[in-house]
C-alpha cells in the first residue's frame, strides 16, 4: 500500500500523457483496488458493533478475498464497463492505467498483490517495506513511516514538487479540461475556485498526508526508523506480542503457514 503515491501518480502521467488521459478517471483508477476493502481491513464501528475481516491482509490482498482488485485483468474489466456504458476510450484507457499503477506500486510491500489473477494466486512482491494493515491504522502507519515506504512516498512527493506546474489554471485548461470535457460540464454548474480546488485537492492531500503523517510518527510518537529492506522489523515483534499469529506456528506476516510463505526470513528476524 502507500500514503501517498497513490494520490499523486495521476499527476505525473497527466503531466506526461497530456491530452491522452482525462484526469477523473486516472484518479478513480488509482483509488479504486482500496476504496471498498481499507476499511473492513482496519475495522471499523457502525452503530457500536464492530466490523472487520477475520484475516485482514489475506482479505485485502489475497484469494479467497478481495484481493483481485490488484490484478491487472481487474483494471481491464472495469475500463471494458467503462468504455460499454460511457463509449468513452480516453476514460476506459485512463482509468486501467491509474488502477495498474496502484497495483504495481503496491508489489512493493512484504504482501505484494495478485498482479496475475486469475491465471495464478501468487503474490507478487518485491518486500521492500512491511505491509502491516493487520494491525490497524494507525501501527500501519507507524510502520509505513518508519520503512522504506515513506521514501517512496518522499520520492512522489519531490516529484510532485517539481512538477507543481501541473496545479496551474492554465495548465488545467490547455490540458485537463482540453482533454476531458466533463471538466467543462462542470465549470458551466460550478464556480472556477471550487474546480480548481477540486482538481488540485489530491496534490496537496498526498503531500500534507505524508508530512503529517512523518510528524505523528517521529516527533508526537518515538517509532523507530528502520531502513532496511523489508523493515522496520519491530513490525514482527509487535504482531507476536499482539498475538497476531493465526493458529500454532501461522506467519504473523501473511496469515500462511512459516514455511514456503515467503516471509519465512522476516518472520524469524
Amino acid at each position: 500500500m502507500s500514503w501517498a503515491a497513490h494520490d499523486l501518480e495521476p499527476y505525473f502521467m497527466q503531466k506526461h500523457l497530456g491530452v491522452r488521459v482525462a484526469f477523473i478517471p486516472l484518479l478513480i483508477g488509482s483509488y479504486s483496488p482500496d476504496i471498498l476493502t481499507k476499511w473492513f481491513v482496519y475495522g471499523i464501528h457502525v452503530f457500536g458493533i464492530g466490523l472487520k475481516a477475520d484475516e485482514p491482509q489475506a482479505f485485502h490482498r489475497g484469494w479467497p478475498g478481495i484481493g483481485f482488485t490488484h490484478s491487472l485483468l481487474f483494471g481491464v474489466v472495469i475500463a471494458l464497463l467503462i468504455f460499454t456504458i460511457s463509449r468513452s476510450r480516453i476514460w476506459a484507457f485512463s482509468f486501467m492505467i491509474g488502477q495498474w499503477a496502484h497495483a504495481l506500486t503496491d508489489t512493493g510491500d512484504t504482501m505484494g498483490t495478485m498482479l496475475f489473477f486469475p491465471l495464478t494466486t501468487e503474490r507478487v512482491s518485491l518486500g521492500a517495506w512491511q505491509y502491516a494493515g493487520q494491525t490497524g491504522r494507525y501501527v500501519d502507519a507507524a510502520a509505513y513511516f518508519s520503512g522504506l515506504g515513506w521514501v517512496w512516498d518522499g520520492v512522489w512527493v519531490v516529484v510532485a514538487i517539481f512538477s507543481w506546474r501541473v496545479i496551474t489554471r492554465d495548465y488545467f485548461y490547455k490540458v485537463v479540461a482540453a482533454a476531458d470535457g466533463s471538466w467543462g460540464w462542470l465549470l458551466q454548474r460550478v464556480p472556477e475556485e471550487v474546480v480548481l480546488s477540486l482538481y488540485r485537492a489530491s496534490y496537496f492531500y498526498g503531500i500534507t498526508r505524508w508530512v503529517a503523517w512523518l510528524l505523528w510518527a517521529h516527533v508526537l510518537h518515538s517509532y523507530s526508523f528502520d531502513l532496511s529492506w523489508g523493515g522496520p522489523d519491530w513490525v514482527v515483534e509487535y504482531m507476536r506480542t499482539m498475538n497476531f499469529l493465526l493458529g500454532p506456528g501461522g506467519c504473523p506476516l501473511c496469515s500462511g503457514p512459516p514455511v514456503g510463505c515467503g516471509c519465512t526470513n522476516a518472520a524469524g528476524r
